[in-house]
């Protein structure tokens, strides 16, 4: 099984869902090489980055779409509420050759988003969201990139929007179409709705229609196509401390049955090779402390890593705290490298989760579907209070 964004040709139907603070070149490159041993290639999609920070050119959004020279396609998702300002992103990109592949944002959840307009509150506002679709795809149109968009079902159970969204996006000329199969409200709580993914996927015919959603394994991947006809999935939480997940989906997409299944001692030779991207990551934008945020960001992922394995909280709480490379070598020395893959502990959730909550939104914005004008000013201002990164 095989899926085609517009000009790519991927082996592998896999996506690899854009998470903040988490899908840097360091762990892209461990997803990579993971896909890279079946013979598999997907997408590997970079953190979201917001279109006017962007074009502001701040040092945090150009490490954010910083690319390996081997990584192939580039892709960067873009945030943004404006049609001006989104279309002026996605030239600079093309432009100035920074990417291959441009996934819209329009599925993010959290409050200090969808409180002006943005992410998974967009889609409701029609005629924004098909301006939005409709300039960036024309402004990558020149530069052969495709772009692709990304949404969730709706604001609410009362206010869904995927279908109208889904059918815009394929006329307005978008290379495919990834559904979180939650709402907004819906957080990333309860079970993912993948009836949802088939009822898009008859509605769209043109395009491919990638699900997302409760994807924790490649068993779940392949029962996900399966039960929805989707042409290939996203995984987002479900690779958490797992990069080797995606050698799974490559070897269950190609209909062997191989499943990784780790020793503690390789879980810690991926966490230092972790480490070590991270570290080159850092050095261009910091040299003199690359290192040292690099064992800062290592540690959010530590408890992801080690989940089901038996390491002791003493260790865990250690490793909590590391600042050197050479302090996490010290950490683990005493763990068992020989420990087995402890099986259906170290399965199923990870990452955010969380009860379903009221969404966050502008005033008076569920009354109309239009685009009124003081709907439209809020959403111009938020393109600059989001400049900030």
């Amino acid at each position: 099984m095989t899926l085609r964004i517009g000009p790519h040709e991927l082996s592998t139907p896999v996506v690899l869902a854009p998470m903040a603070g988490v899908t840097n070149q360091a762990f892209r490159r461990l997803c990579r090489e993971h896909l890279a041993t079946t013979g598999g290639r997907g997408v590997f999609v970079s953190e979201m980055v917001t279109s006017r920070a962007l074009l502001e050119r701040n040092d945090e959004s150009m490490r954010l779409i910083a690319h390996d020279a081997d990584e192939s396609p580039r892709s960067v998702q873009l945030y943004g509420v404006d049609p001006d300002t989104v279309a002026a992103a996605v030239r600079l990109l093309v432009e100035e050759d920074r990417a291959d592949h441009i996934d819209l944002n329009f599925g993010c959840p959290v409050p200090k988003v969808t409180r002006r307009g943005g992410g998974s509150a967009l889609p409701w506002k029609t005629s924004l969201f098909t301006a939005i679709v409709s300039r960036a795809v024309r402004a990558a149109e020149p530069a052969g990139v495709p772009v692709t968009v990304k949404m969730r079902l709706g604001v609410d159970d009362d206010h869904l929007t995927y279908l109208d969204a889904g059918r815009i996006a394929e006329g307005e000329g978008v290379a495919a179409i990834a559904l979180h199969a939650r709402t907004a409200a819906g957080y990333y709580s309860g079970a993912a709705d993948w009836s949802a993914i088939a009822r898009l996927k008859e509605a769209v015919t043109s395009v491919p229609v990638l699900g997302n959603g409760d994807v924790w394994s490649a068993d779940d991947a392949v029962r996900m196509v399966a039960a929805t006809g989707c042409d290939g999935v996203v995984v987002g939480r479900g690779c958490l401390g797992r990069p080797w997940l995606f050698a799974d989906l490559g070897a269950a997409f190609s209909g062997s049955e191989f499943r990784a299944r780790p020793a503690l001692g390789e879980v810690i030779a991926t966490m230092r090779r972790h480490i070590g991207l991270l570290t080159e990551h850092y050095r261009a934008g910091h040299p003199g402390d690359a290192e040292l945020r690099a064992c800062r960001d290592i540690r959010k992922h530590i408890a992801w890593y080690l989940k089901g394995y038996v390491v002791g909280h003493e260790v865990r709480a250690r490793l909590g705290l590391v600042e050197s490379a050479a302090g996490f070598d010290a950490i683990v020395s005493g763990l068992d490298p020989g420990q087995p893959y402890p099986g259906a502990p170290a399965e199923g959730p990870r990452g955010r989760t969380g009860a379903a909550r009221a969404v966050h939104l502008p005033d008076g914005w569920l009354t109309s579907r239009d685009l009124d004008a003081t709907a439209a000013a809020l959403v111009s201002s938020a393109e600059v209070a989001a400049s900030g990164g």
